[in-house]
């Protein structure tokens, strides 16, 4: 069983940056591969980026390429979320998940586990 706990959303200016944190329980916190995902109102949730265990591969979907990171301490049982330079359609509340596979998975049903959400809103 692994629990996850976001935290960081807020308030933002458009342009501005945010870190969220996932934290994790748990003694095998380096065998998960852990999923962003964020869901804005009356749309589907979707795969913002995800880090595998080691924290050696890391996917992005495109439309955050180059604005947001995605790292891990797993010293801490904790993974980040950098977003940079965000804008107005970042608005949405993020969930961190994790999975026991060895890839980032695209899909939502492929994760085990979910936090219960931070909202992240940007203002114009």
């Amino acid at each position: 069983q692994v629990q996850l706990v976001e935290s960081g959303g807020g308030l933002v200016q458009a342009g501005g940056s945010l870190r969220l944190s996932c934290a994790a329980s748990g003694r095998t916190f380096s065998a998960y591969t852990v999923g962003w995902f964020r869901q804005a109102p009356g749309k589907e949730r979707e795969l913002v980026g995800g880090i595998t265990g080691s924290g050696g591969s890391t996917y992005y979907a495109d439309s955050v390429k180059g604005r947001f990171t995605i790292s891990r301490d797993n010293a801490k049982n904790t993974v980040y979320l950098q977003m940079n330079s965000l804008r107005p359609e970042d608005t949405a509340a993020y969930y961190c998940a994790s999975t026991r596979r060895f890839y980032v998975a695209r899909s939502t049903s492929s994760y085990d586990y979910w936090g219960q959400g931070t909202q992240v809103t940007v203002s114009s």
